[in-house]
């Protein structure tokens, strides 16, 4: 199990999230406001996938009402996907790919690349 509480440094402020629900191989972890959420799910099947997932909620002006405000929402994720019990695949092989490819989403610009719809 995961260490309890999470934090997420989002331009510098660490995002404290305590875990606020526990089920069959997910936790869930979220700060006080709910504006800022992880979740860590696994699912095994005819291969075993995790999910880690940032949920972002803010509330803001709608564009098309005066005067009304709504609920804003965004999400980043990774998806490690491997055969069952790593077979072809050691642990190590797969934590250095992931670091591997962490490494070169944090690139400076890459992610504003891809946010500009560059592939």
């Amino acid at each position: 199990m995961l260490t309890d509480p999470q934090v997420v440094t989002i331009d510098g402020v660490a995002n404290s999230m305590p875990r606020i629900s526990t089920g069959n191989l997910a936790s869930k972890y979220s700060t006080s406001d709910g504006a800022t959420s992880l979740r860590v799910s696994h699912t095994v099947n005819d291969r075993e996938r995790s999910l880690v997932r940032l949920d972002l909620s803010k509330v803001g002006v709608d564009p098309l009402i005066a005067n009304v405000s709504k609920t804003y929402t965004a999400a980043v994720y990774l998806v490690i996907d491997r055969p069952l019990n790593g077979a072809g695949f050691t642990d190590t092989e797969v934590q250095k790919a992931a670091a591997g490819f962490l490494a070169y989403c944090a690139v400076s610009g890459f992610v504003t690349k891809v946010l500009g719809l560059e592939s």
